[in-house]
Formats: C-alpha cells, structure tokens, sequence
C-alpha cells in the first residue's frame, strides 16, 4: 500500500468499525396503541396500527400495524417535533414513525381485520419497504 492511499484505507475500516445507523423515517395522522383482549377477558396481544386520514371518505385508514412487544417501542412525546414518535428496530434499520394524534384502545376485536371491511389490505399504502445490503425491511 503506498503512503499516499493508508489515509483512506484508515477511513474506510473507521466507516466499516463504526457503521452509520440506518433509520426510516415516516409520518402518519394517528398512532391507536391497541391491546386485543379474547372474550373471556385474557389479554391476547398488543399492536400499534398506524392510521393515514382519508378526506374522501372522512375517516381513518389503516396503513400499517405492527405487534410490540416492549414498552420501549410505544409511541413517546417529542415536544420539539410537537408529535408522538414510535421508534423500534425492523431488521437491520431502525424505524421511526411520528404522528400528531395518538390514542389507545382496549378491545375484544381487532381493529385491524375490521378494517379489512372498508380498505382491503392489499390496497393499503404501508410503511415504506428499504433495501438494505442486499435485503428488504418491511
């Protein structure tokens, strides 16, 4: 190696040792924290469904859900952004979902098939799927 290109190569390794972290960020009108209940009462599961507003129909679609598992991933106040941010690693990048409004619901049915009803899932907008070396977050 000539004198002339260690710097680079000491460079490049530094980027390699020290890896910029990937996040994706996207906005949606409303985050619903729901907590699915069977009908006996037992907690079955948590989700985040992210919700984009239709004009056209005046109401909430879904666009997304993801379960979550750890409070960590629950929507958290931003009060410089003046938003709710849901943060949370999905595969190799970390995402981050913000919205202005956000509530939480206790059911015994899950809002998110219901919805199927009004908007089928194949023509929801989703989240935006990155590619990341050579694989593909959801």
């Amino acid at each position: 190696m000539s004198p002339s290109s260690t710097p680079i190569a000491v460079l490049m390794a530094s980027f390699c040792l020290n890896p910029v972290e990937d996040v994706v960020r996207e906005r949606v009108d409303l985050i619903e924290v729901n907590h699915f209940y069977d009908e006996h009462g037992k907690h079955v599961f948590d989700q985040l469904i992210f919700y984009d507003w239709s004009a056209q129909q005046a109401r909430y679609n879904i666009r997304a859900w993801r379960m979550y598992k750890h409070p960590a991933q629950l929507p958290q106040r931003d009060w410089q952004q003046r938003c709710f941010v849901a943060r949370w690693q999905d595969g190799l990048v970390l995402r981050e979902v913000q919205a202005e409004t956000i509530r939480e619901s206790w059911t015994q049915h899950d809002p998110e098939l219901v919805e199927r009803a009004y908007l089928p899932k194949e023509q929801r907008r989703e989240l935006q799927k990155v590619v990341v070396a050579g694989t593909v977050a959801k």
